[in-house]
């Protein structure tokens, strides 16, 4: 069994593949951010307060998935810090990873200096110290919220009120929110007051074309693979398919890396159209993996509903006959089912998402429906709502 280890490690100690593997990683901020100019300028004049030891504005930022927000804020403050690194703190959190109140205010706090149990203090006695911390410092403090739209589905607003009235708590100007999202639509169910304080100012980040995707790609691609290794094809098919995808960059770079990775354990000596296709099916599988996994339990139902109508029906569903399903399977598994406008939500939350196809046709005399369709493996779904929920998995194969 060890030759099998030995002979996998000699193979890749060989590869002609990656230069430097780690520069095509999600998290890796590069020292040049092309076509993000407008942006990182915008959110520079808004920053720009903090070199008088003036607290910013809040500011919004949204857009897509891979349209950059993360990359830029991070940039544009690492390289205020360098400048100006007395004169403010930033604390950057993804609200997707620390996803409680208690953790985010015990991180916030963590880097301010302050140790704080894992449990055993109220999360208002948490934000009392952090006030109290905050109170004692000279310099400004910025607080990133990355993904703020998963921390107040699962919680409510209440912590970014608490952090948004924080100045008024203190009774000075010291702490800044950048508030980064994905649904360009989430600031509309915030609390009024919150919504008013926290998109104070807004940075929208528009979609990347195919030729901007290509360019990223170009110079991401000559520090991270060995020159032979790639090649103009393999680049442009990468950027013309994350383009179809609204231009997400960060797909782009996943496909790009992750074929590199096929080739590599192929032994190949360059990346081909091949291997990017390969890529492709891997990371679609591992992607919808991921996001029908982390779903609300009644969005599982739903979607559960629709893969058992498919079966039975082989045809097109109505949101009419999702939701009869549905019903049934809530009763099932003795819950109470939500509204049949509820279910529709969920269906368009979930076409949003890229798992399902829902769009309005025309039916003449009969009015106009929904039809709904899967737009991903059925099998991948059926493995993701069941691995986890050992209700809904005692529901397959009724």
């Amino acid at each position: 069994m060890s030759n099998i280890i030995d002979d996998i490690l000699s193979s890749l100690k060989k590869s002609k593949i990656f230069r430097n593997r780690e520069l095509l990683l999600p998290d890796y901020v590069p020292d040049e951010l092309p076509h993000r100019e407008d942006q990182i300028r915008r959110l520079v004049e808004i920053l720009s307060p903090i070199i008088r030891v003036e607290k910013p504005n809040n500011i919004f930022i949204y857009g897509l998935t891979g349209t950059g927000k993360t990359a830029v804020t991070k940039f544009v403050l690492k390289k205020l810090y360098e400048k100006i690194n007395n004169s403010f703190i930033y604390i950057y959190i993804n609200t997707r990873q620390t996803d409680t109140p208690y953790r985010i205010l015990a991180d916030m706090l963590e880097t301010l200096g302050v140790r704080v149990p894992f449990t055993g203090i109220s999360t208002a006695e948490l934000y009392k110290r952090f006030l109290k911390k905050v109170s004692e410092l000279k310099p400004i403090i910025v607080i990133v919220l990355d993904e703020i739209d998963a921390l107040v589905k699962k919680h409510g607003d209440d912590i970014l009120y608490r952090l948004t009235r924080a100045n008024y708590d203190i009774g000075k100007s010291k702490v800044s929110l950048i508030g980064i999202t994905n649904d360009v639509k989430f600031i509309e169910f915030l609390d009024p007051r919150v919504k008013s304080s926290l998109s104070e100012e807004e940075v929208v980040f528009p979609p990347y074309n195919a030729e901007e995707l290509e360019d990223i790609l170009r110079k991401r691609a000559q520090l991270a693979f060995y020159e032979s290794a790639i090649s103009d094809e393999v680049l442009k098919l990468c950027s013309a398919l994350a383009a179809r995808d609204h231009g997400d960059a960060r797909r782009a770079l996943d496909l790009l890396r992750v074929a590199g990775e096929i080739a590599e354990r192929e032994g190949s000596e360059k990346v081909s159209v091949e291997h990017v296709n390969k890529a492709r099916v891997e990371i679609e599988r591992d992607r919808v993996f991921e996001v029908v996994s982390t779903l609300p339990f009644h969005s599982k139902l739903v979607l559960l509903a629709i893969v058992i109508g498919f079966r039975e029906k082989k045809r097109s569903l109505t949101t009419g006959e999702v939701y009869e399903i549905y019903v049934k399977l809530t009763k099932k598994v003795g819950v109470e089912s939500v509204t049949q406008r509820r279910v529709s939500d969920i269906i368009n939350e979930l076409d949003m998402l890229g798992i399902i196809t829902a769009k309005v046709v025309n039916r003449g005399r009969y009015g106009k429906t929904k039809e709904v369709n899967l737009a991903v493996n059925e099998d991948t779904i059926i493995k993701a709502i069941t691995e986890k929920d050992n209700k809904i998995a005692g529901l397959w194969g009724r």
